[in-house]
């Protein structure tokens, strides 16, 4: 047999219980660094909200910026085990190359 809550006040913390949040401990900050972040608030916007906004899109960043490093590794990793890859001559000749053309297709487009 399945019990069911039927107490609203019982089953209001089981609902919200989850959807408590932390907090990040306070900083200390000079009166002209508050300032100037005040100052770029946009409206409605408060300093809470700035900070979390940065906090969260910094981390981001980060998270990204790992990865990319990682998959940058793995990829010269592979390229020893495997062989292959280009030569510093090679690779610097390719990008002269489509740097070349990259300028011929823009001097075509200014004679037009």
């Amino acid at each position: 047999m399945e019990v069911v809550c039927c107490d609203p006040d019982v089953a209001r913390l089981l609902y919200i219980q989850p959807m408590r949040s932390a907090t990040f401990p306070p900083i200390r900050v000079k009166p002209e660094v508050r300032s100037e972040v005040e100052a770029v608030l946009r409206e409605g916007e408060s300093l809470t909200q700035f900070i979390e906004e940065a906090v969260v899109s910094a981390a981001a960043w980060r998270r990204n910026q790992a990865e990319f490093v990682a998959r940058g590794e793995a990829a010269i990793d592979r390229c020893k085990r495997e062989g292959g890859g280009l030569s510093v001559d090679e690779a610097m000749a390719d990008l002269q190359g489509r740097l070349d053309a990259a300028r011929s297709q823009a001097a075509k487009r200014s004679h037009q």
